[in-house]
């Protein structure tokens, strides 16, 4: 009797692992970013996360679950490539990183994440924080299922010259803690040591700062940071890894250096000029400027007394930043979508569309911005940034046309990730 009650048990366990959870989506509208068309009378299967099929709706699968958008249309999931999840916001102390514990920083970033995914943002690069690995904490916590939140790439902390773009400064020496300033290098030897040391830790990718910062203290934008050298170096171990290396950088200097030093992507390129952006161009490295957030900055910065050093750098890069970026739509320069949330709060990421719209971009090619280009640059093109079979299967459902309105995507009515309904 118990042999045979055994068998019954591992009968009803294989049944049980052997039955596919399925989801079953019918779209009014549905945005193809692969080859930038509209669709209708569509609907996706997907089963055990992944989609399996596309085409004209007809029955339902037996036992799947029905989520009916017909009065939506429907884009895959959001990719935001410029995202501080896993640490406090922007604001006029630039203390607050260190007066924030790791608890309540853990619990900061778990509200984070849940607002970029209920934004309709499902993948999101976390491309630094100054408590080393707390980014790591926060991707695995949510893959594990324990917080609701984006697919995350993290890069662990910043790789950063001493007082430079990624150091927390203006404070008294011996203030901020080891584990903020895990990342700090002066040779291109260690550079090397912290870019193994940031993947031995759970890294998927690394963030260099070629440049000083605008939000931080004491660091001008156009002035080079890293060395090329040191630069090249991390780059190096990157692609050992199967990975790669994008730059914080402002300055001309700072982002040729980096695209000669073998980047996958620039961040903000705010002071880019004419040779950059065929550089970029030559060299397809992807481009990821934030031309949303100078606005935010000025006004609520302004509003809130952040300090008179970050809004002068505002001011002096807004504006050249967003002619650039008109510059390198109007090139084919490769652009993706990147809009540094953390400088603002979490969840308002859409309104960089309309900006991009505004400066050259369609509809259309702001979209493809921010899911299937955002997923290549992610070199996650087989898993997310288009409703496709094989992919997960991640989308959003907007009311309106989104290539009449942008800023529909500004807000999301519904989202699937993984085939499962979280908004």
């Amino acid at each position: 009797m118990i042999v045979r009650a055994l068998a019954s048990l591992l009968a009803l366990a294989a049944a049980s692992g052997a039955s596919a959870a399925t989801t079953y989506v019918r779209a009014g509208k549905l945005v193809d970013v692969d080859v930038g068309s509209v669709r209708t009378n569509q609907c996706v299967t997907i089963t055990d996360q992944r989609i399996t099929a596309i085409g004209r709706c007809t029955t339902p699968p037996k036992g799947a679950t029905v989520i009916d958008w017909r009065k939506y249309t429907v884009l895959p999931g959001l990719i935001d490539l410029h995202t501080h999840l896993a640490d406090v916001g922007q604001g006029a102390d630039v203390a607050e990183p260190i007066k924030t514990g790791p608890a309540e920083s853990a619990f900061i970033g778990a509200r984070n994440a849940r607002n970029t995914l209920m934004a309709g943002f499902t993948t999101v690069r976390d491309v630094g924080t100054f408590r080393v690995f707390s980014d790591v904490k926060l991707r695995d916590a949510i893959d594990k299922g324990l917080i609701p939140g984006p697919r995350m790439a993290v890069v662990g902390t910043y790789l950063t010259i001493p007082g430079g773009g990624g150091e927390i400064n203006g404070l008294p020496a011996g203030t901020v803690p080891p584990e903020m300033r895990f990342g700090v290098v002066t040779t291109p030897a260690e550079a090397r040591d912290k870019a193994e040391a940031l993947f031995r830790g759970g890294a998927d990718f690394l963030k260099l700062i070629a440049t000083g910062a605008v939000l931080a203290i004491g660091t001008e934008p156009g002035q080079p940071e890293l060395t090329e050298d040191e630069m090249r170096a991390a780059v190096d171990v990157a692609k050992a890894h199967g990975s790669y290396a994008t730059a914080h950088a402002h300055g001309a200097a700072g982002i040729k250096a980096a695209i000669r030093a073998g980047v996958r992507s620039i961040e903000h390129a705010s002071l880019i000029d004419e040779e950059g952006l065929a550089m970029a161009k030559a060299n397809g490295v992807w481009l990821v400027m934030d031309i949303f957030n100078g606005d935010y900055i000025d006004e609520v910065g302004t509003k809130e007394g952040w300090p008179a050093e970050y809004l002068r750098k505002n001011r002096e890069t807004t504006n050249i930043q967003r002619q650039m970026f008109r510059k390198g739509v109007a090139m084919g320069v490769p652009i993706a979508f990147g809009s540094d949330s953390g400088v603002y709060p979490h969840g308002l990421n859409g309104r960089q569309f309309a900006y991009m719209v505004r400066f050259g971009m369609t509809p259309m090619q702001a979209i493809q911005s921010a899911t299937r280009d955002a997923a290549l640059v992610m070199m996650r093109e087989k898993d997310v940034g288009a409703i496709s079979v094989g992919r997960f299967g991640d989308m959003i459902a907007v009311k309106g046309d989104p290539l009449t309105n942008i800023r529909t995507l500004e807000s999301v009515k519904g989202v699937i990730k993984g085939g499962e309904q979280v908004r």
